[in-house]
Formats: structure tokens, C-alpha cells, sequence
């Protein structure tokens, strides 16, 4: 608790205030950075965060920032604010990485490569993404980032299918209970224009298709009697060319139909009533025949999110010409009317379906369609209320489910990591409680050793990256102040199980089962000294005065870090660079060279004098050691000839845990039990060494006085008796 307290206190100023975060990053990025083609953000809704991209009267589409819709909270704490542009139709234009403070990225990934990795969710189809819940996209994922990779990802497609679903995106279908209001039409927008104007800002949408890729559309099908029978022509011939424009909007029908043809249209269309004009030419065409005989036109649909609508005949009207005189020639000039009761929004996105067939035996058909998307462009409405925008949507308790299952999902895919990591604390926990019958063989003990450092740092080190560190702390103590959540910091399972057991170790061990068994740069210095031992690199021992004056160093490093934080948290995570912890394990020295120099001057001290950053340098094992001292067992037995006047386990101790007088300080120990291995070898521990010669006295002056018993019954005199 001493630990958290201080490491909170430097966050306590730093809390969010509830400002809007769209309304600042519209200010640091422009339009044109977001998507190329547009000139400018229309004005703010006042209903939800979100800005229009406009490319003069044109929409483009949406920008929001993620964290204004979910929560984005990282592994630092804070959120990550990830800006995102997203099209009508439902398809993210961009993402774009606005601000983040993730430790791991600001000092220890290059950042360019989790923009580089944001940037990849362009084009990706969010209206696909609703339908199979999130799942429709593979996860990249950056060595030692997996935890703020993963939130990325959540963030942006989770808000993206939030405000599809809150404006009709792509056709979904808005969120049951939503409040925002619907778009109105401009009612005096009656603006006089031509045909090219009318196609060119989207007023008019087209599809074309050509007998080339008719024919390839229904070899795609597999249909061998569908491609026997390919469609007649040059592949260059137009098949159909069909232009769809929502006439029942004043400015488009009067400019499209004319005054005395759109009167007529809006006296045959009742209160709620649309009507959509279909323009089409080529050989194919988009009424047939059929409808004459049902009253059908069954090659036509309109679908709108869920909603679909066929047309009758009772719905068309045949139009005789166009009043624009630019206007291209065509053969089916049609008027359909969309009832009231059909729900259609003007606003929202919708499509034209055609149906293409094939006839492929005396009665059988087979069949394909393409679709003539259609979004009224943003200037036919009038404008959303120029107010503060929401300071955030996030719905708490549907926020918190999502987050739930996304971490709950991420620890069933690492069950047999997990598993791996249980049974290693489990076997650890047992050494412990079972150190005397554990360390009665050196031998045995010492490759027990061996091998667990070994699979402390190539499995729990190199493999899954679960390097614990001080800037967890300070991950920590930020998310008490900012809002404390689980969800984080449970998204990494096996650093979440390593501090939950490093807080249990503390109250019956202290630091060293952590930083002696479980730490793997601890463990890489510990193997590293054992090959140079093996090679006879001379080892230092420093002598006790100077080794009692540098190990508070470590102390005063923790300090400093606390009182950078005080003023900039980024800058006391980016001092936290003193731990080589990043460049040794988590990246795996693939680095900038400074950084890798320091790592390998750390080690190759190491070689030298045992553990020589654990004893010194490393803050996070200053910080372990302050609550470690509340521990409420002590384990390591001694016998009161320790320090005086026998040296050996001060002498054999290698980190100089072990005062001459003979006490352990707790703060330095490392739980090697090396001192316990020490405790029962009857031949270097002079107590063990007494009781043995003492025993093995007892034994010669039983051997001596059994053999001359026997001797007395063996003589001459005692047989003859």
C-alpha cells in the first residue's frame, strides 16, 4: 500500500476534466490529413462527437474519436485516442493515432509502427463487422504491445459499429431506444442546376455494367450452363447503364423532371410518400416484361437496412423525358413511389438491387445482382443544431460487457499459457514451504535452479513477454485516480497472475521470490554469471563498506522516478528507461543501439559481480523491498554461530545479503536458499560439521567397543567357559 500511495500521488492533478476530446484533436487534424479529398469539418452535432467531412457541399463522411463512444482506457491508465473517418456507406476512410501514453510504445516500441498498424483498419467494412460481431478482420499483433494492440482494435471497431448503428451507417439498422433525431429536408432549397452538377455532387448515381463483365460475373458462379451461354457482343458494349436520383427531394425533381412534371408527381404522392426515377439504356433492361403479366418488377429492389420494397405497377409511372437538356438519351425513363408505410429515411443510405438473368434450359434461369448505392448528399438537409457536442456516449454497463468478454476471450486462448504459469508459481510455492527437504542435496538443488531460471526467462521472459516492471506501478497508480478498472490490466493475463502473486509472496517472502526466482532479466543475469563462472572469469567481491553504500542506490533511483512523475508523467516513464528490461527481454535487444549498449554493460558487469543491477540499479526491486519488509514469516533458518564466528553463508551469499554479524537483510535477499543448502552441509557448515564428527565420534566409539566385545566372546578362555 506504501508503494501505491506514493505512485498515486503524482497522478492526483492530472484527472480528466470531461471536456469534449473531438472538439481538440479537430483543431490538430486537419480535414484533408483525415481523408485526402475533403476541404474542410462541417459543425459538430449536438446529439453525438461526430464531425462531417465535407469536400465543399458534399459529404464524405463522419470523424470521431474512439474514446468518445468506448472506453479506450490502456495499460498507462489513460486513454487512447484514435481519430477515425468513416463513410456513409460504412466503411472507415481512416485511423488515425492521435494520442496515447502507453509506456511500452512511447519508450519501448517505435511509434511509427503502431500508427503503421492503426492505419491498416482503413477500408475495413464496418457493416461486415456488426454482422459477425467484430470478428470479420484478422488481429496483427506487435511483440510487447499486445495489450494496447488489443484495445486499439476493440476501440475503433466497436465505436465504428456503435455510430453506424446510431446513424444508419451502411445500411444498418439504428440502435433500438436511440434519441437522434431524424434529418430534415430543406424545404426553399430550389437551387437552378444541370444534369453534370446533379451526377457530380451525387444527386445522381450510376451503375454500368458491360457485356465483358456480365459474362465474367456468371463464370464466377460456377454455372457450367450459365457460361455455355455468355451474353452476345463486343465485352466493351454496355450491358445496362441504369442512374437512380430521389426525385421526391424538391431541388433534384424540379431540376430533373420540370415544373409541371414534378407538380404532378408531388399530387400523385401522398403525406410521407418518396418517389426514386430510374434511367437506364443497353440491352438489358431493368423493368422486362414481367411485371405486365404479375404486376411485379421483379428484377428491382429497394433495400434500406433490413427493409426491402419491390415495386408494383400501381407504384410506376412512365416518364416521357428529362427537362435538362444535357441530360444523356435514354430508353426507360420510370418513376416509382416508395410508400409511407415502407419506412424509408431520406437521410440514411439505401440501394437499388438489380437482377441479372440467364436463361439456362426451356424454363430455368439462373441468377446474379448488382447493387446502384445511393446516400443524398449532405446539403439537401438542413443543419444539425451548432452546439457543445456530447462528451461521450459510452453506455457504462454495455462498455463494461464488451471489455469483459474481450479479456475473457484472450485468457481461453492462453489457457495452456496460463496453465504453464500456474504450475511454475505452484512448484515454487512448494520449494518454499518445503525448503529444508528441497535444498538437502546441493547438487540437486542447484540444477532445480538452473532450469527454473531457464524457464523463467525463455518462457515467461522471451516467449510471452511477462517482464514486470516499475512503470506497471505507475500504470497502476494512474488508473486509481482516472477510474480504476480490472479490464486493462486482465487483458495480459500472465503479468496479471505474476502481481498477483508477487503481492501474495510479499507478506511470507518478501521481494526475493520475484526478483530471485520469477524476474527474467534477474534470471538472465543469474545464467549469464553461471557460464562466466564456468569459464573462469574472475569474480569481484565488493568489499562490505562500499557494498553497503551502494545498494541504496536503487532506493534513491525509485524516488527520483516518483518525483518525475510529479511533474510529467511521460518524462519519469521515459527515465524509467534505466531498467534494460524492454531492450533485454521484451524486444529482445532489436533496438536502438544505445539502448542495447546499456543492456550489455549491465550484463557484462553482471558477469563480473553477480546480479550487479539487481543489487544497485533496479528501482522496481526498490520498490518490492519497501512493502516487503511487513512479511509475516520468517523462513530462512540460522543458528546463533551465524556471523560469529562462522563467515560462510555471508562469504557464499551472491548479492551480500547477509551482514557479517550474521542477520539476512530482507530488503537484499533474493530467496536463493543457497544460506539453506548451506544450513544442512555437514561438511562446510562448521555446526553441521561439529555434529557430524561429533556423530561420527559416537559411531568410531561404538565400532571400537562392538569389536572388542566380540573379541572377549571369540577367546579361547570364553569357549572353553
Amino acid at each position: 500500500m506504501f508503494v501505491l500511495t506514493i505512485l498515486c500521488l503524482p497522478f492526483a492533478s492530472q484527472a480528466q476534466n470531461g471536456t469534449p476530446v473531438l472538439t481538440k484533436f479537430l483543431k490538430e487534424v486537419p480535414a484533408q490529413e483525415l481523408v485526402a479529398e475533403a476541404t474542410a469539418y462541417g459543425p459538430i452535432s449536438s446529439d453525438v462527437p461526430i464531425a462531417p467531412l465535407m469536400r465543399g457541399n458534399d459529404l464524405l463522411g463522419y470523424a470521431f474519436i474512439t474514446s468518445d463512444f468506448v472506453s479506450t482506457t490502456g495499460y498507462s491508465g489513460k486513454p487512447i485516442h484514435v481519430m477515425v473517418a468513416i463513410s456513409p456507406e460504412g466503411k472507415l476512410l481512416r485511423t488515425k493515432l492521435v494520442k496515447h501514453s502507453e509506456p511500452i510504445v512511447l519508450i519501448g516500441i517505435p511509434n511509427h509502427k503502431i500508427e503503421a498498424l492503426t492505419d491498416t483498419y482503413s477500408g475495413l467494412n464496418i457493416v461486415h463487422e456488426a454482422e459477425t460481431g467484430g470478428a470479420g478482420h484478422d488481429l496483427d499483433i506487435i511483440s510487447g504491445a499486445t495489450v494496447t494492440i488489443m484495445i486499439i482494435d476493440d476501440s475503433i471497431v466497436r465505436s465504428a459499429i456503435k455510430l453506424s448503428r446510431k446513424l444508419g451507417l451502411g445500411g444498418l439498422q439504428a440502435e433500438i431506444g436511440s434519441d437522434l433525431p431524424p434529418r430534415k429536408l430543406k424545404s426553399d432549397y430550389l437551387e437552378d442546376t444541370d444534369w453534370h452538377t446533379l451526377a457530380g455532387d451525387g444527386s445522381i448515381r450510376r451503375l454500368t455494367l458491360d457485356i465483358g463483365q456480365v459474362n465474367s460475373a456468371f463464370e464466377k458462379t460456377g454455372d457450367e450452363r450459365s457460361i455455355k451461354r455468355p451474353e452476345p457482343g463486343e465485352p466493351s458494349n454496355t450491358y445496362i447503364d441504369m442512374h437512380a436520383a430521389l426525385v421526391s427531394v424538391p431541388a433534384i425533381g424540379r431540376n430533373l423532371l420540370g415544373e409541371a412534371e414534378y407538380k404532378n408527381l408531388t399530387d400523385w404522392l401522398e403525406e410521407g410518400e418518396h418517389a426514386i426515377l430510374l434511367l437506364g439504356r443497353g440491352v438489358y433492361s431493368f423493368k422486362g416484361s414481367g411485371y405486365v403479366r404479375g404486376g411485379i418488377f421483379d428484377r428491382i429492389q429497394l433495400i434500406q437496412g433490413d427493409n426491402s420494397l419491390r415495386f408494383r405497377d400501381r407504384m410506376h409511372r412512365r416518364l416521357g423525358a428529362l427537362a435538362e437538356e444535357d441530360a444523356p438519351k435514354f430508353t426507360e425513363l420510370d418513376i416509382f413511389k416508395i410508400p409511407a408505410d415502407a419506412e424509408f429515411d431520406p437521410a440514411k443510405a439505401w440501394h437499388i438491387q438489380l437482377l441479372l438473368n440467364r436463361a439456362v434450359g426451356p424454363i430455368e434461369k439462373t441468377f446474379i445482382t448488382f447493387d446502384l448505392g445511393y446516400k443524398l448528399p449532405e446539403h439537401y438537409f438542413e443543419p444539425r443544431p451548432m452546439a457543445p457536442p456530447a462528451t461521450s456516449v459510452v453506455d457504462k454497463d454495455e462498455d463494461a460487457a464488451a471489455r469483459s468478454f474481450l479479456w475473457k476471450r484472450v485468457w481461453t486462448e492462453k489457457r495452456v499459457e496460463i496453465a504453464i504459469l500456474v504450475a511454475m508459481l505452484t512448484v515454487l510455492t512448494g520449494t518454499f514451504f518445503f525448503q529444508m527437504q528441497v535444498t538437502r542435496n546441493a547438487r540437486a538443488f542447484y540444477w532445480f535452479r538452473m532450469s527454473f531460471l531457464v524457464v523463467t526467462l525463455v518462457f515467461v521472459g522471451w516467449h510471452q513477454n511477462a517482464q514486470l516492471s516499475v512503470v506497471n506501478l505507475m500504470a497502476l497508480g494512474s488508473s486509481f485516480v482516472e477510474g480504476f478498472s480490472w479490464d486493462a490490466f486482465l487483458l495480459d493475463p500472465l503479468v496479471f497472475i505474476l502481481w498477483c502473486s508477487v503481492a501474495a509472496a510479499l507478506l511470507f517472502w518478501g521481494r526475493g521470490a520475484f526478483c530471485g526466482w520469477l524476474c527474467p532479466f534477474g534470471a538472465l543475469q543469474e545464467l549469464t554469471n553461471q557460464i562466466a563462472r564456468f569459464f573462469k572469469v574472475p569474480q569481484i567481491v565488493v568489499p562490505w563498506g562500499l557494498h553497503e553504500r551502494l545498494w541504496p542506490i536503487k532506493y534513491i533511483i525509485f524516488m527520483v522516478l516518483v518525483g518525475l512523475a510529479v511533474v510529467s508523467v511521460p518524462m519519469a516513464e521515459g527515465y524509467a528507461e534505466v531498467e534494460p528490461f524492454k531492450t533485454a527481454i521484451i524486444l529482445k535487444f532489436v533496438r536502438a543501439w544505445p539502448f542495447v549498449a546499456f543492456a550489455v554493460v549491465l550484463l557484462i558487469a553482471g558477469l563480473f559481480i553477480e546480479r550487479f543491477y539487481c543489487r544497485y540499479l533496479c528501482p522496481l526491486g526498490a520498490a518490492l523491498a519497501i512493502p516487503g519488509r511487513i512479511r509475516m514469516f520468517d523462513w530462512l533458518k540460522r543458528y546463533k554461530e551465524c556471523g560469529s564466528p562462522c563467515q560462510i553463508c555471508a562469504k557464499d551469499c551472491f548479492v551480500q545479503a547477509i551482514h557479517p554479524t550474521g542477520e539476512i537483510n530482507p530488503n537484499e535477499c533474493l530467496s536463493c536458499l543457497n544460506c539453506q543448502v548451506l544450513y544442512q552441509d555437514d561438511q562446510r557448515c562448521p555446526v553441521r560439521i561439529k555434529i557430524r564428527r561429533s556423530r561420527e565420534k559416537i559411531q568410531r566409539s561404538n565400532a571400537q567397543s562392538a569389536g572388542a566385545f566380540e573379541k572377549v566372546l571369540a577367546s579361547p578362555i570364553n569357549k572353553t567357559q
